[in-house]
């Protein structure tokens, strides 16, 4: 990228040089690629920034119906939730503080707990941040050593599998593993154009303060809907749970009740948590990097005021219903996942191994379609945060980008996907450890015996992956956006970037000819 302005913009950023002039670019891990000459296929004619209606969506509602149940179902978790957290606190549910001289009551979880999520959660945020610092400065480095893990991984659960004779398991992972390492091939020779594109959407953002504004902003959100729905979980479990002390005041309590209502809450939990990172996700698209890319630097005097904010307003109104709409899908193949993975374990545990392998077999091939409609819909979610589309007409399009544009140019913007989702992992897996150290050298005395160790250290975890996962979206939501920019109006990119625009024409000549929008 080329030299930054010193002057500041309005979310405290530094904004770019008035023109980006082609030439001699910084080495972001390869060599300089000029922009290819104009006869080759496409043309340096910049279409107008409004074109067809994007960045000045209709005043109009879209997808109401789901925006409606979307708000209805949040109703109705904070409701069921108010009434077991209220009735919980009442029963001595909370009590005690931070460290082994304030570990409450040895009956359940306390707020010692709180106090230990509180820091899970701050230890997320750091660690999140520093994992993207260190993706900047190694980015080839670490997108080697994710396709790496990613084999290992495979590896171990196949190695895994055959030594527990979980058999069905085995063979798929067996399947799974082989062809990881044949991909891995396909995958290396990629890391230079994935990397480079990481890259300058790293610096994009650096220079958009309000790209971590929006990201930091839907982490805060992300981690109190988490701790709340953990608090929530749990007092829902020691209100209406046969046997507990609420159940003598006249409560109806039974396994059934408690079973429904958590299953519930984890529904809404889930729902409510994707429709938080997708609004991020179209705030920051048809912000920062929907603006740097379409209008260039703010000191042209094409970008709007207050490009970012006007996105966020778009997406949590007149929007909200449409991403409601997509999100939605994506939770209930998630709930169907889990569900199968409970019928797999309950198989495997009564020994009927071929239910066991039919089940893992839905699973897989549930898991298949939820991440592939979870990567289309990001793309969806652009074309809504854009054009202000209903989610069904941003489908339509999007499907029409990937055939015109083809999947396998798209595969760079997976290979980034892949090294942030790893370092999300690695960031959970700190958490937990960090989780299980506190519990092991406070002592608190609900959890004397450690039944509480477990859950405690899954809970860090998932915190963990959320907030490295919702930070990162930061990333992932500009690397969409500069390939939904190539699929309409690929000679942008060759006056913003022209090293990665030189690259992409090297390698994917097809994707930078411009295709008419419909």
């Amino acid at each position: 990228m080329s030299s930054w302005n010193p002057n500041k913009d309005q979310w405290g950023g530094q904004p770019y040089e008035p023109v980006y002039q082609p030439g001699p670019q910084p080495q972001y891990g390869g060599p300089s690629y000029a922009p290819p000459p104009p006869n080759n296929g496409y043309s340096l004619d910049q279409k107008s920034p409004y074109e067809g209606g994007r960045f000045a969506p209709k005043k109009r509602i879209n997808d109401p119906i789901f925006l409606v149940l979307f708000i209805l179902q949040f109703a109705g978790f904070v409701v069921v939730s108010a009434l077991a957290i209220s009735e919980w606190v009442k029963d001595g549910g909370l009590g005690g503080g931070v460290g082994t001289g304030h570990s409450g009551s040895s009956v359940t979880l306390n707020y010692h707990t709180v106090y230990l999520l509180l820091f899970v959660t701050g230890a997320a945020l750091l660690l999140s941040t520093i994992y993207l610092i260190l993706a900047r400065i190694f980015t080839k480095l670490i997108m080697h050593i994710t396709l790496i893990l990613s084999i290992c991984l495979n590896i171990g659960i196949c190695v895994y599998y055959w030594i527990t004779k979980y058999y069905s398991g085995a063979i798929i992972f067996t399947i799974i593993a082989a062809l990881s390492i044949f991909a891995y091939f396909g995958y290396r020779s990629r890391i230079p154009l994935a990397s480079l594109l990481l890259q300058v959407v790293m610096d994009v953002a650096k220079h958009h303060k309000s790209v971590y504004v929006v990201a930091f902003i839907a982490l805060i959100f992300q981690a109190a809907l988490s701790v709340w729905f953990t608090f929530a979980a749990i007092a829902t479990y020691a209100k209406w749970t046969p046997g507990n002390p609420s159940c003598s005041t006249g409560t109806s309590c039974s396994s059934g009740k408690v079973a429904g209502l958590i299953f519930y809450e984890t529904f809404s939990y889930l729902w409510t948590s994707q429709v938080i990172g997708n609004v991020a996700l179209a705030t920051m698209a048809g912000g920062p990097f929907g603006s740097w890319y379409y209008f260039g630097p703010r000191e042209q005097g094409q970008m709007p005021a207050h490009p970012t904010l006007s996105a966020f307003v778009r997406a949590s109104t007149l929007s909200l219903g449409s991403i409601a709409f997509g999100s939605l899908i994506v939770t209930v193949l998630e709930l169907i996942r889990m569900v199968l993975n409970v019928a797999r374990n309950n198989a495997n545990s009564d020994g009927h191994p071929i239910e066991a392998c039919l089940a893992l077999c839905a699973e897989c091939f549930i898991g298949c379609i939820e991440g592939m409609v979870q990567y289309f819909n990001r793309y969806a979610y652009i074309e809504i945060a854009l054009y202000g589309k209903p989610y069904i007409q941003a489908a339509k399009d999007t499907w029409g980008l990937f055939k015109d544009r083809g999947i396998d140019a798209l595969i760079n913007d997976q290979l980034v996907s892949m090294t942030l989702t790893w370092g999300a992992y690695a960031v959970g897996l700190l958490c937990s450890l960090f989780a299980y150290l506190y519990l092991r050298f406070t002592h608190p005395a609900y959890n004397t015996d450690g039944q509480y160790t477990a859950p405690v250290v899954l809970f860090a975890f998932l915190i963990g992956l959320q907030c490295s996962l919702t930070l990162s979206s930061a990333i992932e939501a500009g690397v969409s956006t500069i390939f939904v920019g190539l699929g309409e109006d690929p000679q942008v990119l060759a006056v913003r970037a022209p090293q990665l625009f030189g690259l992409i024409a090297t390698t994917y000549p097809q994707v930078v000819q411009g295709v008419p929008r419909v």
